[in-house]
Parts: structure tokens; sequence; C-alpha cells
């Protein structure tokens, strides 16, 4: 592994959408400069003025020339463009000699670009937003709470992890687009992997595996979002638990599945053309305005019995489960918060020089996720947990 890079108190802040808001307050907090990149510098310098932050950090308009010509070596790219967009900007951090963050998955262009980060001495940050990255903090603490209330004991366990950004006043369409209309329906197009009653399961049309799931006494639908399976990995489950239910999804509003019909007779045409047509439509029809409120519902939660001891009755039993609730407001929308706070943990730590170089996750361990969680309980992205344990 490479001697990490100094950082250098420069944090480039690229994307000025829907999910920039008040993580970057933080990041002003820490960073000795900090520079706000939108494709139009009007978008940025009203961010900033939103977000109380003007004069705090500097408005750019950002081109594929400009970024790179402003970047020194250790300074931090926090990178809120399409996941696309992500791989070009890694290699020019690398060329730079510059740290690199996210909030999306890992693609398969940030895998193949990651070694020559790492190389370098770079810290390649990923999954730090909302899901990916609050979901992996709740997943994290569980896994950790259960196997300290049973141990490596032979067990069945259940997983599922549901996330959804919401409109906070229902509409007819049962959906408010926090991001991109044809990322949104792209996203239907791929097939999803989980595992259900203890198989394997493939999705092609992920929707018409929607489910009723009821949370706080409210009924939302869900469905099997991307691949689950490489996560019971990367959340630490035992070998010695057999997965009954292991699920990552999406989740909707009550009658998001009939109210989205036409979109769906869409999706299955997989006419590009006619894809991109409606999204552009909706996005028209259902335009997201200053006067909405949006609504972020994020549920993970974890069952784990244990097999019986003495082949009478069943063994112990440890069940827990994260509910974040969030609306916006004034200050920030929901999701904006919930994506950028995240953000700004990871990159307080790349500051601080407290992350080796490489390819990361956000927290990638239990203690690690409780200071994650902490942070955020603090800044008003607080989950309620609960809990059980039946010998």
């Amino acid at each position: 592994m490479a001697e990490l890079v100094d950082a250098s108190g420069t944090v480039h802040w690229v994307g000025a959408g829907l999910s920039t808001g008040l993580g970057l307050r933080e990041v002003c907090d820490r960073a000795g400069r900090v520079v706000l990149w939108s494709r139009r510098v009007e978008r940025a310098a009203g961010v900033l003025a939103r977000l109380g932050l003007t004069g705090r950090a500097e408005a750019r308009a950002y081109d594929r020339w400009a970024l790179p010509a402003d970047l020194g070596p250790g300074d931090v790219v926090v990178s809120m463009v399409p996941a696309a967009e992500h791989a070009p900007l890694l290699r020019a951090c690398v060329d730079r000699r510059a740290h690199f963050a996210c909030s999306s998955y890992v693609s398969a262009d940030l895998l193949a670009e990651a070694p020559a980060a790492a190389s370098a001495g770079l810290v390649v940050l990923t999954e730090a937003g909302l899901d990916p990255g609050i979901d992996h903090l709740y997943a994290h603490a569980l896994v950790d709470r259960a196997r300290t209330a049973l141990g490596e004991m032979a067990a069945t366990a259940d997983f599922t992890s549901y996330c959804g950004g919401l409109p906070a006043v229902p509409n007819e369409f049962r959906y408010r687009f926090s991001w991109a209309p044809r990322g949104v329906l792209g996203a239907l197009r791929a097939p999803a992997r989980y595992v259900a009653e203890g198989a394997e399961r493939v999705a092609d049309r992920p929707w018409e595996a929607t489910r009723a799931v009821t949370l706080a006494g409210e009924t939302f639908e869900a469905y099997p979002n991307r691949d689950s399976l490489p996560f019971v990995e990367q959340y630490g489950l035992p070998p010695s638990w057999r997965l009954r239910t292991f699920v990552r999804g999406t989740l909707r509003l009550e009658g998001w599945r009939e109210a989205w019909a036409p979109v769906f007779a869409a999706v299955e045409t997989g006419d590009d053309d006619r894809i991109a047509a409606l999204a552009d439509d909706l996005a028209a029809r259902y335009p997201t305005t200053d006067a909405d409120r949006d609504r972020v519902v994020l549920a993970v939660a974890l069952r784990v019995r244990g097999d019986r001891v003495r082949g009478d009755g069943d063994g112990p039993t440890w069940s827990g489960a994260w509910l974040l609730d969030i609306v916006g407001d004034d200050a920030d929308s929901a999701m904006a918060r919930c994506v950028s706070l995240p953000l700004a943990v990871g990159v307080a730590g790349i500051l601080a020089g407290d992350t080796a170089p490489g390819l990361h996750r956000a927290a990638e361990d239990a203690a690690t996720a409780g200071r994650w969680l902490d942070f955020l309980a603090a800044h008003g992205v607080a989950a309620r947990l609960t809990e059980g344990h039946h010998d």
C-alpha cells in the first residue's frame, strides 16, 4: 500500500443538484477551501445562498477541463454527478493526486480505476450517501448486535433493507422525483437478485416482485433492487447463518404499482427512445418545486433464530430494526440531508487523514458505523431502533 497523500484542505464538491444539502455546510466547517461546481455557475451560487454559505465557498462553472486544471495534490473531489461520470473524474483525481468520494454504488468502471488510486496513495470513498450509505450503517450495527446476542451458533436469518424517496403529501403518481427521471426508469430495467424462502431468486422485472410492507402502522409497497447477494459478505453475516430472506430493495407509497402501470408498459418494450420520452414527459408533469416537501423512509431489519438446542422448541431469537422517517423543510430536502451528511462524515475522515488509501464504502465495520450514526443523529438524521431477544 502506498503512503497516504496528505489532504490539502481543499474540497471540490461537483454537482449542485437535488442531493446537495446541509452536508456541504459541514464540509465548509472542516475544510480550508471549498469549491462548489455546477454546469451553471448561477445554480451553484443559488445553492450556496440557500445554505447560508455565500462567501464561505466558491461557485464555479463545471466542465471536463476546468476542474482538473484547478486540482492539486491532496484535494478531495466529491462527485455528485451521474454515476456514469464518476470514472472520468476519478481518472482526473489520479492524474492530479487528489482523493475521491461519491454516494453511488461501486461500479465496474470505479473498480477498474481504484487500484491506480490506491497505488498513488489516494482514497476512493464510495456508497457514502443514503442508499447506499446509511443503510450500510444500520446493517453493520444490526449484524454486530445479533452476533453479540447469539454468538456464532447455527441459525436462520431474515434480513430486509428498504429505502424510498417519497412525496410528503401523496400525489396521484405516488412518487416525487429526487433524481433524474431517466435514471429512475432505467433502474427498473435491471434484474434483481435476492433470497426469499431460503432460495436465490431473480426478478427480471423487479416491480412484479412487489409486496406490502407495514412500518409503524403505515402500509408501503416494496420491491427488490439490483443484486442483493454481494452484501451478505459486505455486512459480515456469519457462515453459520442460513439465509431464509436477504433482500435490499426500494420502498414506495401504497398504490404505486397501480399508478405506474403505464411506466412498466414502456419499460417492458425495451425501447430506449420511448423510455426517454416518457421520462421527459413525467419530469414535466410532476416537477419538483420549492413548495414541495419530500420524505425519506429507510427500514432495515434483521431477525435471527438459533437452531433448537435440545430438539424441543425453538432456539434463542434476536431481532432488531432501524426505521428512519424524515420530511424535508425550508432548510433542506430530506433527500439532500440524508445523502450529503454521510458524505460529509466521509470527507471529514479524509481531511483528517483517518482513511487509508484504496477503495472504501461507508463504515465497513460496526465500530465505525456507530461513530457515523452518532454524527448523523446529532445533525438531524436520527432513526428509531427496536430490539428484542428471547431465549
